[in-house]
């Protein structure tokens, strides 16, 4: 694996003909500005340096892999910087989504148990899980605003302050009351969108419904479109693009591209 980073600690340019190979799969990134584009490389490079990929269940990591992933991965801390990934190093790839068994306890104290798929996983402090099955259709997905590396990695910006609440750090608790007021308010309409398809079938919303399960989901499912379909996301969330263009240093000139 990384043929050409072995013995590596200091980033070296990735390959042009890997490069292009990932923009032609990955046409949201492909059509990103220019210097964008640069940036991106740089700092897939980097990120390809400092982190370590596990194949799980008989997965292999090959170089196509790792750097499919790590360009989507760093697409959100684009003008953020790494800094934002460096709380973990492991990033574990399976083949296709994975059964979680999960335990919570009621406000009863009643113990449930119950299992959950995952497409991907992101734990404090700890590794980033991915199905290869979803990060190998990030391309195709891009439509429904849909992007699974995206979304896992924006957790981990959402839990650098704590739990994954829907707001990243911020420098003042002004500006997180602001960013709070926004996105709560945006959550409680897709929720009741999501409510009103489910059991009264009303029409289904474009953003994956598993962005009203919390305020902390839905954040990272807003923010996969975000990147991936800015356009679509422009159109049904009006509100949010300014929050996020403001956090993630994009502006809709750099993004027209995109």
């Amino acid at each position: 694996m990384f043929g050409w980073l072995r013995k590596r600690r200091a980033a070296r340019p990735i390959p042009d003909e890997m490069w292009q190979a990932v923009l032609a799969r990955h046409p949201f990134l492909a059509q990103r500005p220019q210097a964008e584009l640069q940036r991106l490389r740089e700092l897939a490079a980097q990120f390809l340096a400092t982190k370590e990929f596990h194949g799980a269940n008989g997965f292999v990591i090959t170089d196509a892999v790792a750097l499919a992933i790590a360009a989507q991965a760093v697409l959100p801390v684009l003008n953020l910087g790494l800094g934002w990934y460096d709380d973990f190093v492991g990033i574990v790839v399976h083949p296709d989504e994975v059964l979680a068994r999960r335990t919570v306890t009621d406000h009863d104290g009643v113990v449930h148990h119950y299992d959950e798929v995952l497409a991907g996983e992101a734990m404090d402090g700890g590794p980033v899980m991915l199905s290869w099955s979803d990060v190998d259709s990030a391309g195709a997905s891009a439509e429904r605003g849909y992007n699974v590396v995206i979304h896992e990695f924006i957790h981990k910006i959402d839990m650098r302050d704590g739990a994954p609440d829907g707001c990243p750090p911020l420098r003042s608790k002004a500006a997180r009351q602001a960013w709070l007021a926004v996105m709560q308010a945006e959550y409680d309409a897709f929720r009741e969108k999501v409510i009103i398809a489910e059991r009264f079938g009303g029409e289904e919303p474009w953003l994956d419904a598993y962005g009203a399960t919390g305020i902390d989901e839905f954040f990272a499912v807003a923010c996969e479109a975000y990147f991936v379909n800015r356009h679509r996301f422009e159109t049904e969330f009006p509100a949010l693009l300014p929050l996020l263009d403001g956090f993630f240093g994009l502006s809709s000139s750099a993004a027209a591209g995109s």
